[in-house]
C-alpha cells in the first residue's frame, strides 16, 4: 500500500467482486455452524452449561489468529491469510465431524477453534477491499464486500437444510458440506491483484508506525474499536443462542434455520448501501443507528418467544450489525496511517473478537443456567445487551462533543 493518492478504482471494483464472491461462498460456512454448533454441544457436553462452547471456540480461535495473521498478511500479501484460513476452514470442519462420530467434545472443540483460523481471515475481507481503493471508494468497497455475505445467508441455512440429516448421523453433512464449501472458495482468491505489504510515496520521508498503545490513545480509534466489539460482541451473544432458545420453547430446527437465514440476510442486504450512507451522513451516525437498532432487538426479544418475535429480534440485530461494525470499520480506517495498516488491523479485530468470545461464552450460561425454562433464559440473554449499548452510545456522543469543541475552540 502506498502513501500517494489512489486515483484509478478499476483494480479496486475487480478486488471487490472477487472479494464479495469469496464472501457469499466461503462465509456460507458461518451460519451452518452457528446453527449447528449449540446443537451438537448440547448433545456432546458433559454441561449443559457448555453448550455454546463449540461456537465461542470459534471466536476465540479468531481472537487469537488477529495478532498473527494481519501482520502476516502485510507482509506476505492479502492471499497468503486468505489461503491458510481456507485450508483452517476445511481442517476445522473435518475435526467437528470426526469429533461427532467418536462423541468427543474435545475433538469437537479442536475442530472449533481451528475454524476460527478461517473466521479470523474473512474478517479481513473488508480490509483487504479499501487496500486498493481511493478514498471516496474505500466505504462502498468495505461495503460492497460485506454484501457478498448476502449469497451466505442464502446458500448456507438453505444448504444446511438439506444436509443436516442427510447422512446416517445427524449433523455429519452439514460438516462434509463446510469442508467442500472451503476448498471450493479458495480458487477464488486466485484471481485477486492486491498490494502486497506496505510501501512508501519515494517522495516523502518514511514515518514509524505508532506503537499499540498510543494508538489506543487516539479518541477515534478507541471509540471505533469500542462500537466494533459492541456491535459484533452483542449480536453475537442473541444470535449464538437463537437455535436453543427457538427449539427449546418448541419450535423446530428447520425454524431455528429460517430464522438464522433471516437474521444473515438481515445482516448482509443493507451493504448494497451502507457504504453510500456512510458516505453522505458519516460513519459516526450510521454507528450510532445501529446501536439504535440494536436497542430495538433487544426489547422485541423481551417481548416474548413466538415465532414472530423471534423474527423481529433477529432481522433487527442483523440490521443492527450492519449499521454498527460496518460504521466502525469506516471509522477506523480514517484514523491511522497506511504504514500502521497491519497493527491497528490486528489489534481492532484481537478485541473486537476477545469481545466476542466473552459474550459467546455468556451466552450459553445466560440461556442454559441462569435458572428456569428456555423462555426465562432467553430474555436472560436479551437483558444483558443494554449495558453494553449504554457504553458504546456514551462513547460515541463523548467523541463527537470533544471534536467540536476542537473545532470551535479558538
Amino acid at each position: 500500500m502506498t502513501n500517494a493518492p489512489i486515483t484509478d478504482d478499476r483494480r479496486a471494483k475487480r478486488n471487490t467482486a472477487i472479494l464479495a464472491a469469496a464472501q457469499a461462498v466461503l462465509g456460507a460456512q458461518m451460519p451452518i455452524l452457528f446453527v449447528i454448533g449449540g446443537l451438537v454441544g448440547a448433545e456432546l457436553s458433559p454441561n449443559p452449561c457448555l453448550a455454546t462452547l463449540p461456537i465461542s471456540l470459534i471466536v476465540f480461535g479468531s481472537m487469537t489468529t488477529a495478532p498473527w495473521i494481519s501482520p502476516l498478511m502485510q507482509r506476505r500479501g492479502r492471499r497468503a491469510g486468505f489461503v491458510i484460513g481456507g485450508l483452517a476452514g476445511a481442517l476445522g470442519a473435518a475435526l467437528g465431524a470426526l469429533g461427532l462420530l467418536m462423541g468427543s467434545f474435545a475433538v469437537l472443540l479442536l475442530g472449533s477453534y481451528v475454524t476460527g483460523i478461517y473466521m479470523s481471515a474473512q474478517g479481513f475481507y473488508r480490509f483487504a477491499a479499501a487496500d486498493s481503493a481511493s478514498e471516496s471508494f474505500r466505504p462502498k468497497a468495505i461495503s460492497w464486500v460485506m454484501a457478498g455475505g448476502l449469497g451466505a445467508a442464502i446458500i448456507g441455512p438453505q444448504l444446511n437444510k438439506v444436509v443436516l440429516d442427510a447422512l446416517a448421523v445427524p449433523f455429519l453433512g452439514s460438516y462434509l458440506a463446510v469442508v467442500a464449501l472451503n476448498l471450493v472458495g479458495l480458487t477464488l482468491f486466485l484471481g485477486l491483484d492486491l498490494p502486497r505489504g506496505t510501501t512508501s510515496d519515494p517522495t516523502v520521508a518514511p514515518t514509524p508506525a505508532r506503537s499499540r498503545r498510543t494508538l489506543l490513545r487516539e479518541p477515534g480509534i478507541l471509540v471505533a474499536i469500542l462500537c466494533g466489539m459492541m456491535a459484533f460482541g452483542l449480536m453475537n451473544l442473541v444470535m449464538t443462542s437463537t437455535p436453543l432458545a427457538v427449539v427449546g420453547t418448541g419450535h423446530g430446527r428447520d425454524h431455528a434455520n429460517d430464522i438464522v437465514s433471516a437474521h444473515v440476510l438481515a445482516m448482509y442486504l443493507p451493504s448494497f448501501f451502507t457504504g453510500h450512507l456512510i458516505a453522505r451522513f458519516g460513519a459516526a451516525n450510521v454507528v450510532g443507528t445501529g446501536l439504535a437498532l440494536l436497542g430495538l432487538a433487544g426489547l422485541t426479544g423481551l417481548a416474548g418467544t413466538g415465532l414472530p418475535m423471534f423474527y423481529g429480534d433477529l432481522i433487527l440485530l442483523g440490521l443492527g450489525w450492519n449499521f454498527g461494525f460496518i460504521g466502525a470499520t469506516a471509522m477506523l480506517t480514517a484514523e491511522h496511517r497506511p504504514e500502521e495498516r497491519g497493527l491497528v488491523q490486528g489489534l481492532n479485530d484481537t478485541m473486537v473478537f476477545g469481545f466476542v468470545t466473552f459474550a459467546s461464552l455468556s451466552s450459553g450460561g445466560l440461556m442454559n443456567c441462569s435458572g428456569g425454562l428456555p423462555a426465562q433464559g432467553w430474555l436472560s440473554v436479551n437483558t444483558a445487551m443494554f449495558p453494553g449499548l449504554a457504553l458504546a452510545g456514551g462513547a460515541l456522543v463523548w467523541l463527537r462533543w470533544r471534536r467540536r469543541a476542537v473545532t470551535s475552540a479558538p
